[in-house]
């Protein structure tokens, strides 16, 4: 049997565990090390396991990892995204369909201090979904938008999918995260002008009754507006400030983050040392996790490329018909439809070790590679059944009248959005490598 065999072999039995139901990182080490032991024998897969854990994880830059993870944590339990949320709200209390919009740009803004779009899922489903429905809003309306925002969480920097990703791609994290700068503020506006078109062409799927003209709520001194709003700014300072000026490395940039948001929280009186140290569980649990599933992505990316099976399909792909856009649309269909069913970083580690060889084969600029896949990724998170953001969602409402088909009946606009982003950053690769490559 041929190493391209063996590697086809290998892919295949990897899908087969996940349905069913084997953890990825452990289905991928499985897969791996049979995969090698019948290319090489067990002798060389017993050593490149231990390499692949002596190596895969021991770099100064998987730091950035847990520290982001607790700056979101600690972000999020410090009350910022009530702030941001209601600095938007009286901003654009006279647009029709505000509330909306509001939610879309406070996602954006506590995208750039977070990084985790289930958190944003989460907060934002809390604070702006009972705010909306009291507004009149339909159930499906209110829950779309903050399910579509707040997929902005991964892509606008620091996002920890462009991490991921550029640990796999070996391109620089600090020119992963000014990529998505561009595309983050273009499907912010999409989202917009989106949320605009409902309100103006179908209002009965915006507006369950008839709305004034502009909204209500309380009205905040310009004192109250800028104790909301002061800390927010001084974390995107910090963080973004201190990484694109050059004063930090993106780990740096992390620490930086996680103190401020420590000491924002402590300052708020926000923590007990009960919750501090649920925190820091939940941060060290996660980190886990997405570094588990990097060890076994490294693993598993070794034994593909000892298989030939890359190269192989780079080859079959761009010398066929198909050429190097026809391999794109069918990447970017494929990482969409795998989105209802694995989760974000899961489809990633999956299906990159094969890409990316492919995508430098056909000449495509890697960090506008990444940006198009982290896109595509994210529809994932608004597709059924899987929908993470919809599930984070319905759990965090708690409200029977909300269903999910609700919830995703409401994200079909923004997903439409989220497709004409990805065509727009095809037509227009600048919008992507414009600020990296300065």
């Amino acid at each position: 049997m041929s190493g391209v065999e063996i590697g086809i072999l290998a892919v295949a039995g990897l899908i087969a565990l996940i349905l069913m139901g084997l953890p990825i990182g452990v289905g991928m080490l499985v897969v791996s090390f049979a995969g090698v032991a019948a290319i090489r024998g067990d002798a060389v897969a017993w050593r490149m396991a231990g390499s692949v854990g002596n190596d895969a994880l021991r770099e100064y830059l998987y730091a950035v990892v847990p520290l982001f993870v607790l700056m979101g944590l600690l972000v999020t339990a410090s009350g910022v995204g009530k702030d941001t949320f209601d600095v938007f709200q009286q901003l654009l209390r006279r647009v029709k369909a505000g509330l909306g919009v509001a939610t879309v740009f406070a996602n954006a803004v506590f995208a750039a201090i977070t990084g985790i779009s289930v958190a944003s899922a989460s907060v934002f489903a809390r604070i702006a979904v009972p705010e909306m429905r009291r507004h009149g809003y339909t159930r499906s309306f209110a829950t779309g938008v903050v399910a579509g925002s707040s997929v902005l969480g991964m892509l606008i920097p620091p996002s920890l999918l462009m991490i991921v990703y550029a640990v796999q791609a070996e391109e620089s994290v600090g020119r992963m995260f000014l990529s998505g700068i561009g595309p983050g503020i273009l499907l912010a506006l999409l989202f917009a002008v989106t949320i605009a078109l409902l309100a103006w062409l179908k209002p009965g799927a915006v507006f369950e009754k008839t709305v004034a003209g502009q909204e209500t709520g309380p009205l905040y001194t310009v004192p109250q507006m800028a104790s909301k709003a002061v800390p927010i700014l001084i974390l995107v300072f910090l963080v973004l400030g201190g990484l694109y000026g050059g004063f930090l490395n993106p780990t740096e940039a992390g620490a930086v983050g996680a103190l401020g948001a420590l000491m924002i929280a402590l300052s708020r009186r926000t923590l007990t040392p009960g919750s501090f140290w649920r925190l820091l569980l939940e941060t060290g649990q996660i980190t886990v996790s997405v570094l588990f599933l990097i060890l076994a992505a490294t693993f598993f990316s070794r034994m593909l490329a000892m298989s030939g099976l890359p190269a192989a399909v780079a080859e079959a792909l761009l010398s066929g018909p198909i050429g190097p856009f026809g391999f794109l649309i069918i990447y970017l269909a494929l990482i969409i439809a795998l989105g209802c069913l694995i989760d974000s970083i899961s489809i990633m580690l999956i299906v990159l070790p094969i890409a990316l060889p492919v995508a430098e084969a056909a000449g495509f600029d890697l960090i506008w590679f990444g940006v198009l896949t982290v896109v595509a990724v994210e529809i994932g998170l608004l597709t059924p059944p899987f929908g993470l953001s919809v599930f984070t969602i319905k759990a965090a409402l708690n409200d029977p009248t909300v269903s999910l088909a609700h919830i995703f009946r409401g994200t079909l606009p923004f997903i439409a959005a989220m497709i004409v982003c990805l065509a727009l950053i095809i037509l227009f690769p600048s919008i992507a490598t414009f600020l990296a490559r300065l």
